[in-house]
């Protein structure tokens, strides 16, 4: 099916990529591709083909060479309201996790380029977990996090019991999920949660002009320091010293290296390829 653009209006010079029945997947000329979950009658609730349609989307911003930054978001007034439980699950939750959700997320850590997350509305279970999934977070006002998975007797998934603790530890990651209690985009910042909050109908501008930063930067590098950020995390100094020492010899040999070195020297403004 082709995808609609109704839900979203196309602007930043955006233009529409494949065809996807449950999100919309565009790119521009200044190297950023947006994805927005196009299910807003749900609040972009995680059915199966959406699932499957961002795990596909998450393939081709990998493939291509011209995506250098990625700004993941959701139709009308919701991001992502988490799993369509008037779907179902299909049985064992466990196995709708590994085959639908956990590859997902392993995909969108593992790209070495930068994920956005513009937060329009509200972000519950899974689509709590799928915001923090993003690597950096741009929130409405209007915006709230829900770990709404303790309301119905089950545990976080997805990441979030990975993500959470990580940006605001353990005691408060546990008060949020144990209680279930809704994060306002303001205490989402108080906390380290989210990285600005911005009046709801500048959301679109504001993460547009910070995603285009990003993208028109030395994205390589970036790439790899999300790397060694979310590895050196896990491991030992020792180990953290000789991960940035190896991934220093890659980004030397970088043409990005090159172009900064030469634009410092000439003392222009540097034109970063993310090569």
């Amino acid at each position: 099916m082709a995808e609609s653009n109704s839900a979203v209006e196309t602007v930043g010079g955006f233009s529409p990529v494949g065809s996807y029945e449950n999100l919309i997947f565009e790119k521009n000329a200044q190297g950023l591709a947006r994805i927005t979950l196009n299910r807003p009658d749900s609040l972009n609730s995680l059915s199966a083909p959406l699932t499957l349609d961002l795990t596909a989307a998450m393939d081709k911003v990998v493939t291509d060479s011209e995506i250098r930054a990625v700004i993941l978001t959701g139709a009308g007034r919701g991001f992502c309201a988490g799993a369509d439980l008037k779907a179902g699950t299909g049985g064992d939750p466990a196995e709708w996790i590994r085959t639908y959700y956990n590859p997902l997320i392993i995909k969108m850590s593992q790209l070495q380029k930068p994920i956005i997350g513009s937060i329009n509305g509200v972000a519950a279970g899974a689509g709590f977990s799928l915001a923090l999934a993003c690597d950096m977070r741009i929130v409405s006002e209007k915006a709230s996090f829900i770990s709404a998975f303790i309301r119905i007797g089950l545990v976080p998934d997805s990441g979030l019991g990975y993500f959470l603790p990580r940006l605001v530890g353990i005691g408060r990651a546990l008060e949020i999920t144990a209680t279930g209690e809704p994060v306002t985009a303001a205490k989402a910042l108080e906390y380290g949660m989210v990285n600005r909050v911005v009046a709801p109908d500048q959301l679109e501008a504001e993460t547009l002009a910070f995603a285009t930063k990003l993208a028109q930067g030395p994205t390589y590098a970036i790439g790899l320091t999300k790397k060694l950020l979310g590895e050196g995390l896990e491991k030992p100094l020792a180990e953290v010293l000789e991960m940035e020492a190896d991934l220093q010899h890659h980004a030397g040999k970088s043409y990005d290296f090159r172009e900064g070195v030469q634009a410092f020297i000439e003392k222009r403004s540097a034109q970063f390829k993310g090569q």
